[in-house]
């Protein structure tokens, strides 16, 4: 090995030795923030949040080495990738530590420990986040990538246990035996807890990345559309959006009280404009809360979407796209006027909101 080699180890284990000493200062804090929130414990509440200056010291320290190395070395690939990855590590670790003192501010201002059902899904929502965390933690110091992609399956559950927590903070007919204040101090604490799930993850796949040179995927997002009978409207809607966008995201389309078959025009019709996707299944709603809970978006062709759904999931949004579908009562060329509209309108909205979601050049 050089003398360059051997300097530019050196200084990579020094940058991986800090960050490993960061990492376990950011899993204490946050360790100690919980347990004081539990126990109603002040002065921890108070010694966490002074804690925090440890792990801003220890930012700064990481990010100067990290320039410094880039400054210093002719750097290939894989390093170049760790280095970039470190970067981005080290600000999502500072972050942790800045939600664990937000939990030990709300602690402090809680009139009483959480108890009851609230004070459950917080030991293990929280046990769950720290978890996480501590696992992506372990794949960073490993290099383990295929550890790093086990952890990110993690948040999936954590995302909808934290979806019924919010549902039932906000709804003020939940009988829960909590002042207003305390019941906003709580949902800033579950929304700490799910940013530290979300830092996690984000660790995890910077260590995809330093490792395989993977980047992050391209989200597809969960859209449902609806309509009254799935005749014509919400399977357009799927049609058009497979057609056009099939890498932005997974459509799907229910209603109230589905038809026999589809709209006797439909299948021509969309061919004739050059699209050859099936059209979706004839299906009633009829969703479990998590079911519904894994849609980002659903959109009402025909009326509100809460005559269709009364309480929608926390996360979800909700859009109301009117428009008229062809009917029995029209003749032929009426309703042929009817889907051309449907699919002119249907286009331009899918579009924009693709691009919304995804950008210019949306797929």
């Amino acid at each position: 090995m050089s003398h360059l080699e051997q300097r530019l180890q050196q200084d990579l284990t020094q940058i991986s030795t800090t960050v490993a000493s960061m990492a376990e200062k950011v899993e204490t804090v946050l360790n100690n923030a919980v347990h004081a929130l539990l126990t109603h414990n002040a002065q921890l509440a108070y010694a966490t949040v002074l804690a925090d200056h440890a792990i801003n010291r220890k930012m700064r320290k990481i990010d100067h080495l990290c320039h410094r190395f880039i400054a210093t070395h002719d750097l290939l690939a894989g390093r170049l990738r760790l280095i970039s990855s470190i970067i981005r590590i080290n600000i999502e670790l500072e972050r942790v530590g800045d939600y664990a003192v937000t939990i030990c501010r709300e602690s402090l201002s809680l009139s009483q420990p959480p108890t009851g059902l609230l004070g459950g899904e917080l030991e293990t929502i929280a046990a769950d986040s720290i978890k996480m965390l501590h696992q992506a933690i372990k794949a960073f110091k490993a290099e383990n990538a295929d550890q790093a992609k086990t952890t990110m399956l993690m948040s999936q559950n954590l995302e909808y246990s934290l979806n019924t927590v919010y549902e039932t903070l906000i709804d003020e007919q939940n009988q829960l035996d909590i002042t207003r204040k305390d019941r906003f101090a709580l949902f800033v604490v579950f929304n700490m807890l799910k940013r530290v799930a979300d830092q996690a993850k984000n660790v995890c796949e910077e260590v995809v990345f330093a490792v395989t040179g993977e980047s992050k995927p391209k989200k597809r997002y969960k859209i449902l559309f609806l309509d009254q009978d799935n005749q014509c409207l919400a399977p357009l809607a799927v049609a058009i959006a497979q057609q056009h966008f099939p890498h932005s995201g997974v459509y799907h389309a229910a209603c109230q009280q589905a038809a026999r078959t589809h709209h006797p025009a439909l299948a021509e019709f969309i061919a004739q404009h050059g699209i050859d996707q099936p059209l979706p299944p004839l299906q009633t709603l009829n969703l479990t809360a998590k079911q519904q809970a894994d849609y980002y978006l659903i959109i009402s062709l025909q009326g509100a979407v809460k005559q269709y759904i009364e309480k929608p999931a926390f996360h979800t949004v909700l859009q109301q796209w009117d428009l008229t579908a062809p009917s029995a009562d029209l003749d032929e060329s009426q309703n042929q006027q009817l889907l051309e509209e449907a699919y002119r309108a249907l286009s331009l909205n899918i579009r924009d909101l693709m691009e919304t979601l995804h950008g210019k050049g949306a797929k």
